[in-house]
């Protein structure tokens, strides 16, 4: 059979972006169309360094070219929202690079302007598509285990002040809690789904953006979850679930490969290695985007609405029991 093709754009030429036009290449049925960025010379140089035909040098023409299929939204945390509404309301499917938007209340609108034109739109939280997730939830699901009891989730690098980086700015959704904490609430909420009780402490940069936020989840049955995020040091980035047999501990030994390791007490320990041969990983998300597509679907069965919006609301929480607030959340 012979898949159909479709013309990718890339809103955004920035680092994640590059990554993703990489792994674009891997799918025979995607084709690199277009980029766009607000600066035209910008959007010329990553699109003849990916080898994308066109370059605008505004969203707004690049949202009206009716060749574009698919638009990939690489830009700040903050502009998610309007980005996305632009590009769906032209008729385009989007991917929005996680975290999908700044607030539950974006989170909602995109949602509604998605139904609203019948156009398909997802989340690229890239975890979800990892064949190491597959494995943790198939053998979670097998109950060799036994029921998970708790669990511990960190993600930390060293990011040095800089007030006028994303990172820090308060205004573009900087901070660790949605570039890098929404990881550790994700697994959470793959293990254990919505807390019934969050606790914070949080470390503010003099930007006002959470440099270090620690937080603990609690769950109706006595469960619970330690996660942290960190721009102020570098951890073993990983995920270890406890459970009534044994553990699993999830671990990423380097950019292309993740060790999953089983142990079931006093019987066994396994690892499972899962390296990526080619490209970022990123691919797979494009893949699933395309196949959904092909099926005629306008919400992934994979990664749906209901759960990026469950996210967005548990980060919600989280910031307000930290004391953060975006300059422009209404009160």
């Amino acid at each position: 059979m012979t898949l159909r093709k479709y013309n990718w754009a890339i809103l955004g030429c920035g680092k994640i972006a590059g990554k993703f036009s990489s792994d674009l290449k891997l799918l025979e049925n995607a084709q690199l169309y277009a980029t766009a960025s607000r600066s035209i010379d910008k959007s010329k140089s990553f699109a003849e360094k990916h080898g994308f035909q066109k370059a605008f040098g505004s969203y707004e023409e690049m949202a009206a070219d009716p060749a574009v299929d698919i638009v990939y939204i690489a830009t700040p945390h903050s502009l998610h929202h309007d980005h996305a509404i632009l590009c769906m309301k032209a008729g385009k499917a989007v991917l929005v690079e996680k975290a999908f938007a700044l607030t539950a209340a974006e989170t909602m609108e995109m949602i509604k302007t998605a139904r609203e034109n019948n156009t398909f739109m997802m989340e690229a939280f890239w975890t979800r598509f990892q064949p190491s997730l597959a494995k943790v939830k198939e053998v979670l699901a097998s109950g060799i285990l036994g029921k998970p009891a708790g669990m511990r989730s960190e993600f930390c690098f060293h990011a040095p002040l800089n007030p006028e980086g994303r990172l820090y700015n308060l205004a573009l959704g900087g901070g660790s809690l949605l570039d890098i904490g929404i990881y550790p609430v994700f697994w959470a909420q793959q293990v254990f789904g919505v807390p019934s009780d969050i606790k914070a402490i949080v470390d503010l940069a003099p930007t006002g953006v959470d440099r270090t936020m620690a937080m603990t989840f609690g769950y109706p049955g006595g469960e619970f979850a330690q996660l942290t995020s960190s721009l102020a040091g570098c951890s073993d980035t990983q995920t270890e679930i406890w459970c009534e047999k044994g553990f699993i501990r999830v671990r990423k030994i380097d950019p292309w490969t993740v060790k999953v390791t089983v142990s079931v007490k006093e019987v066994s320990e396994d690892d499972f290695i899962f390296h990526q041969e080619n490209g970022f990983g990123l691919f797979l998300e494009a893949q699933h985007v395309m196949e959904c597509l092909d099926a005629g679907l306008s919400e992934s069965p994979s990664l749906p609405f209901s759960f990026t919006l469950q996210q967005m609301q548990l980060l919600d929480r989280i910031r307000e029991i930290a004391g953060i607030r975006y300059p422009t959340e209404s009160d």
